[in-house]
């Protein structure tokens, strides 16, 4: 694949599949706008792939909550590389893990704290919509364009305590993705939602079933995204693509 001339956005860019994909794109010729809260992290980052010579990559602090921010790194990125030619939204992440609840003390859903529910829905649900919004101002200048959500397994299967992750997920996998694609279809617009299961981002992932036997290496995902973003990916539009090994197909017993 050769991306030489296109520019994606990839949003917590600053690790995980978001910094993967920036990798690959740059790798294969293409210049990348990396978004993410981690300033220190982000510029290391961004000067590893640009020490490589191939894509540039630009590093953008945003928090993907704010609007005023994501408007701002759409425009950074246009006014550094000229267009947006793809979106992937890989931002996000469960709510009571990454903001350490004590299970202890909030041993049940309805125990949690509203903030981090309310964390939870800002980061996976409005980060992916408010940049899907900026960015669709762009694409239509353009008449082109390729807009990336990503949603999870969990979306199809619920979750008792991460409420907000799952409806979050639920909602790009669905809601979102399928009425991107309808708007965009006129301007030359696609969105697909990619749903990863079990992926080995952390070692906990391992644990979970597939019909694969194993969980999924983020590379797996990334080479999906690269396939949708190519020439040979252009007949996808509007589909949300499970990539789990199987899991969404196994039987549920609780």
């Amino acid at each position: 694949m050769d991306f030489s001339g296109q520019v994606a956005i990839s949003t917590g860019a600053a690790s995980g599949m978001g910094l993967l994909f920036a990798q690959n794109f740059a790798e294969l010729g293409g210049n990348v706008a990396m978004c993410d809260v981690n300033e220190q992290v982000l510029n290391e980052k961004v000067a590893e792939i640009n020490a490589k010579g191939k894509g540039k990559a630009l590093a953008i602090v945003c928090d993907v909550r704010d609007y005023n921010q994501v408007c701002a790194a759409r425009d950074k990125t246009v006014e550094i590389f000229g267009r947006i030619d793809i979106m992937l939204n890989f931002a996000g992440g469960s709510s009571t893990r990454i903001n350490q609840v004590d299970t202890t003390v909030y041993p049940e859903f309805p125990d949690v704290p509203i903030d981090i529910f309310d964390w939870g829905i800002d980061v996976n649900l409005k980060g992916p919509f408010y940049f899907d919004h900026a960015v669709l101002k762009q694409m239509r200048e353009q008449k082109s364009g390729l807009i990336i959500n990503v949603g999870s397994i969990v979306g199809a299967e619920g979750c008792e305590m991460d409420l907000d992750y799952a409806t979050s997920k639920a909602g790009l996998m669905y809601g979102l993705t399928k009425s991107i694609a309808q708007y965009g279809a006129r301007h030359g617009i696609r969105c697909v939602c990619v749903s990863p299961g079990p992926i080995l981002t952390r070692a906990a992932m391992a644990k979970l079933r597939t019909l694969a036997g194993r969980a999924g290496d983020p590379q797996e995902v990334i080479d999906l995204c690269l396939f949708l973003a190519s020439d040979k990916g252009k007949f996808i539009n509007g589909e949300n693509i499970m990539i789990d090994g199987g899991r969404n197909a196994m039987c549920r017993r609780f």
